[in-house]
């Protein structure tokens, strides 16, 4: 008895954007349908000057949707109604237009529209002339993107429609098939779990000029936060100072100190059944904050006294809900996995990913670090990986810590 195709009974929304390559998302379409997959079209007026949207209607077996405002039979406004249907958002022959225009939240077109309207996951396969895929403005693009939990397939290598040889290739059908069976194979992975992760530095006044802190960027954190949302878990992410937009489909609650820090945490925390402390917390703030700028010459500054402040993840620990995961970093500078080993004994962890600091190759302020996650009876060393792959890594860990013993 011949099984059913691993894609059979998805819904797919498929975006064909502007681009020779167009012609060859023809066959992906052809191939997913055969594969069992509802799918489902979207063309950017672009991607019509190459391949008509017939094309399509034929090897999907539904219309092809191009008009932002075509009105369903209950008058549904298309970019919704589409994305509530689906279960991946894969787009094709991504341009470094839509690129950009994605990475910056325009939504001028429906293909934009519905992928900033989905909260299920998207996946990308870019396709252009290799000096605008290498282009800072392009590669800065993709990484916020990715930030968010975007996945892209890397594009491949060769000849390209332009003349030239390099990157920039539409990835080959096999790949990206992969990448669809590998994306909604996890969505579901973690869908009973509700995560809480912490993220960033912290900091801790002294005045209102003045604090401590320390270089985290909360890249870390939030490739947690992002990673398990995609793999289907009701996300958290409670963040000290930075930079990084929120994933989607994660709750984001932006904190200034390290008290702040620990009100929220322990505000989230009932109902959580994995917590992921990856926060840099400051381990100590000024016992008085001062109301006014202190002159550099006055010495309060160097008077100042200093207390401890909460260590949030052994408190975690000590009240974690019935059956929550608590995993934690450490960050150190020397002795490296027999520090980290002390600290998840000490403070009663599940596990712990061990990050070496200081000098070259430090994980802060990095895209990616040297990881080694450590739990009670088991190592792996990761290398030095993308802080993507060390959260798919960490959340992979959660379902091994899940087995019986």
């Amino acid at each position: 008895m011949r099984t059913q195709p691993d894609l059979h009974g998805k819904t797919l929304l498929v975006g064909v954007c502007g681009g020779i390559a167009a012609y060859k998302c023809a066959g992906i379409v052809s191939t997913l349908r055969q594969e069992g997959a509802d799918v489902h079209v979207i063309m950017t007026e672009a991607a019509q000057k190459f391949v008509t949207p017939l094309t399509f209607a034929a090897l999907s077996g539904h219309d092809v949707h191009t008009d932002m405002f075509a009105a369903g039979s209950t008058w549904e406004i298309a970019h919704i109604s589409l994305v509530r249907r689906s279960e991946l958002f894969l787009v094709l022959n991504a341009t470094a237009n839509t690129i950009a225009k994605l990475a910056h939240g325009i939504s001028d077109n429906l293909l934009t529209s519905a992928v900033l309207a989905t909260r299920k996951p998207v996946l990308i396969a870019p396709a252009m002339n290799t000096a605008m895929l290498e282009a800072a403005p392009t590669q800065e693009n993709i990484a916020r993107l990715q930030e968010r939990g975007v996945e892209f397939i890397e594009p491949g290598a060769g000849f390209l429609a332009c003349g030239e040889v390099g990157s920039g290739r539409l990835a080959d059908d096999d790949e990206i098939l992969a990448a669809v069976r590998r994306v909604l194979a996890r969505t579901h992975q973690l869908g009973a779990e509700r995560v809480l992760v912490t993220a960033g530095p912290t900091r801790e006044f002294a005045d209102p000029a003045r604090f401590f802190s320390n270089p985290s960027t909360g890249r870390m954190g939030f490739a947690l936060a992002a990673e398990a949302a995609a793999r289907g878990a009701r996300v958290t992410l409670v963040s000290g100072p930075t930079e990084l937009h929120a994933p989607t489909n994660v709750e984001l609650v932006r904190v200034v100190s390290a008290q702040e820090m620990h009100d929220a945490v322990f505000q989230h925390l009932p109902g959580t059944t994995v917590f992921i402390g990856s926060a840099a917390v400051a381990d100590f703030r000024p016992e008085h904050v001062l109301n006014h700028k202190v002159k550099k010459e006055s010495p309060e500054l160097l008077k100042m006294r200093l207390t401890r402040n909460p260590d949030i993840i052994a408190e975690v620990s000590n009240r974690r809900p019935a059956g929550c995961l608590v995993i934690g970093f450490a960050a150190e500078s020397e002795r490296v996995e027999e520090n980290a080993r002390v600290k998840l004994e000490h403070k009663h962890l599940d596990a712990i990913v061990a990050n070496p600091i200081g000098g070259e190759g430090s994980a802060y302020g990095a895209a990616d670090s040297d990881a080694t996650l450590l739990w009670n009876g088991g190592r792996e060393h990761l290398g030095r990986r993308s802080k993507t792959e060390v959260a798919a890594a960490v959340l992979d860990l959660v379902g091994t810590l899940r087995k019986p013993r």
